[in-house]
């Protein structure tokens, strides 16, 4: 006896739902698809219960001739394509052609539609995988399909549902993706009866960014554009400070289709390699325009993924074109500053300011700029990265002070001594032409005045960015400046430990860091890097060695980056380290030297400013 069947039409039509169909978010991309294709100006949908209950989709698209009724909700019946060949050209949203069926056999499914010249349109209504017949009806130019109780036939599949919330913010996200990708459409979310968003065609991406995600994300964004061999790279990537925790920041289509890929996703990683803490993943919103015979768009069921006839070129490119455009704009943070500055007074009634007063204000001006990029350090050494920076209002001192400017340079006795200021505060550097004035605040911070306004820099971060570079130059053209040690240090561990060590020797002597066995679970150090002459050699190398034994093992790539960052960390010089005037100038002019002063290795801003605006407006001199 046989037992090999032939599946019935419609167990390969739940088979393929199991596929296609996930959750009511499935449904509500596979229709809003299907609108685009018909060329649709105005999109409407509507969720009950979070799609459970109901999933409405109307459209003002081409509409569907009433001959093909039935075909709709049939498997593999498609208008796109024709044959196989047409899979290497695909221009649609959808092609495979079981979409409609897929939905119609797991719920209660209809579909009103009528085309342009046709006098009136057709109705059609499918219970379950049971399809009646078309019947004629009134209905506007268009398509409007319902699902009603998704999952009602199978009903396992509807328990793993989450709750309606949860489920509604899937139908967003699908909806959000639609919205992006083609600004030019009219588009309308309901929910339970309620508007959620009403968005008119834009003239652009740029205005529909602003309407989903608010002014103040809209303006930090950077527009980036490339054109390569035929494919063209454009969009938005948002400044380093507007960095999320999740990835779900990060929009990528292609073809106007909305995307995963492992290899662009990890170009995008790497052009923010050094801007972003750890953790932390980029906001970008990028369009890839590329030939479709050289993109397999037919990989997965819900075409989230491709497969690229050349993914590298694609990475080199996307790579490339983020990081030339870093390095031509300006990536300072600026200081959050709490509330828009009191209100101005009138010239004829402003108070007069004693000098007692003008010095406090001095003073707790330069407290206050510690104080707020402090917002920025961690309270312990454990603590996470991820909580934006803590407004500081400015101290009432300097707020109340009328019609007065509190420069941040604290008056001088007029001759050489000590200048005015708070013990331990902060000293000054004598100006030069070259060199703008700076002060050094609570030993960890300096502040500079510029043309602009005032920037607070964090001396730690500051140096630790210009030792990175000028480590990364040498380790590339393999010329670390190392020194030998007289009596090799003794560096004890266990014997799996040293191995481990030892076999990272090699990559290890590039660094400058000279490593050699010497039985056991002893390893010697015979030689370190000049620029790591005070540092705490033995306690490197067992950092070294957590990285390297500590799960998943990291690539040549990573492993030598994250040499790079914990060498030029220990090198730098330290928050609470009491800088000379000289010193302060030398690390000032440095500044100019490096390609990406605006962020240490780990990401955090080595500083922040303070525009004159700011100050004015703070000041109450802005009218």
């Amino acid at each position: 006896m046989s037992r090999i069947q032939q599946l019935s039409p419609a167990v390969i039509n739940k088979i393929a739902a199991g596929e296609v169909i996930e959750r009511p978010s499935s449904v509500v991309k596979e229709l809003l698809e299907n609108a685009v294709d018909a060329l649709a100006g105005r999109i409407e949908v509507e969720i009950v219960a979070g799609g459970t209950e109901l999933i409405r989709v109307a459209d003002d698209g081409q509409g569907i001739h009433p001959d093909d009724a039935l075909l709709t909700v049939s498997s593999h019946a498609t208008s796109k394509i024709e044959s196989a060949d047409d899979l290497f050209s695909v221009h649609t949203m959808g092609f495979r052609g079981e979409a409609l069926a897929s939905i119609a056999e797991v719920s209660q499914f209809s579909l009103r539609s009528r085309q342009e010249k046709a006098q009136r349109g057709f109705e059609l209504e499918v219970n379950a995988g049971r399809a009646g017949e078309a019947k004629p009806c009134g209905c506007p130019v268009g398509t409007v399909v319902e699902v009603r109780n998704l999952f009602c036939n199978t009903p396992v599949r509807r328990k793993f549902l989450k709750t309606h919330a949860t489920e509604f913010g899937h139908v967003t996200e699908q909806f959000t993706r639609i919205a992006l990708a083609h600004p030019r459409l009219h588009l309308v979310l309901r929910h339970n009866r309620k508007v959620v968003y009403e968005l008119p065609a834009a003239a652009g991406l740029l205005e529909r960014l602003r309407l989903f995600y608010g002014t103040e994300l809209a303006d930090k964004l950077i527009w980036v554009e490339s054109e390569h061999e035929g494919v063209r790279l454009w969009g938005y990537v948002a400044h380093p400070s507007e960095s999320k925790s999740t990835a779900k920041g990060q929009y990528l289509f292609l073809n106007g289709r909305w995307i995963q890929d492992r290899s662009l996703n990890h170009a995008l990683r790497e052009a923010y390699r050094g801007l972003l803490m750890v953790g932390r993943y980029p906001v970008t919103y990028l369009f890839l325009e590329v030939p479709p015979e050289s993109v397999d768009v037919n990989v997965h069921p819900t075409k989230s993924e491709v497969r690229f006839r050349d993914s590298q070129v694609l990475y080199r490119q996307l790579l490339s074109t983020l990081r030339k455009k870093f390095l031509s704009v300006n990536l300072d943070g600026g200081l959050d500053l709490n509330g828009g500055g009191p209100e101005q007074q009138p010239e004829n009634v402003t108070p007069p300011v004693t000098p007692e007063q003008h010095t406090q204000a001095q003073q707790d001006l330069v407290a206050w700029a510690g104080e707020q990029l402090s917002a920025w350090k961690p309270a312990n050494s454990g603590a996470s990265w991820d909580m934006p920076p803590r407004a500081v209002p400015l101290p009432p001192s300097a707020v109340n002070l009328p019609d007065q400017r509190a420069d941040a340079t604290p008056h001088s006795d007029g001759g050489e001594g000590e200048p005015t200021r708070r013990t331990g505060a902060a000293h000054p550097t004598s100006p030069n032409a070259d060199c703008p004035r700076a002060m050094q605040v609570h030993d960890a911070y300096l502040v500079v005045e510029t043309d602009e306004g005032i920037t607070v820099i964090d001396q730690h971060a500051l140096h630790e960015r210009i030792m990175y570079e000028h480590l990364r130059s040498r380790v590339l053209a393999r010329d670390v400046e190392s020194q030998r040690l007289l009596l090799p240090d003794t560096i004890e561990m266990s014997p799996a430990e040293a191995e481990v060590l030892v076999e990272r020797a090699e990559l290890l002597a590039e660094f400058g860091l000279g490593i050699e066995s010497f039985g056991g679970g002893t390893v010697l150090l015979t030689s370190y890097p000049v620029m790591l002459a005070k540092a705490d050699l033995r306690q490197l190398l067992l950092d070294i060695l957590d990285r390297l034994t500590g799960g998943e093992q990291p690539t040549r790539r990573d492993l030598v980056d994250e040499l790079l960052h914990m060498m030029s960390c220990k090198a730098a010089i330290k928050a609470g380290q009491r800088l000379s005037p000289e010193e302060i100038e030398s690390l000032l002019e440095q500044r100019h030297l490096v390609d990406d002063a605006h962020h240490c290795p780990h990401g955090r801003p080595t500083a922040l400013v303070l525009s004159r605006t700011d100050l004015d407006r703070q000041f109450g001199r802005l009218g």
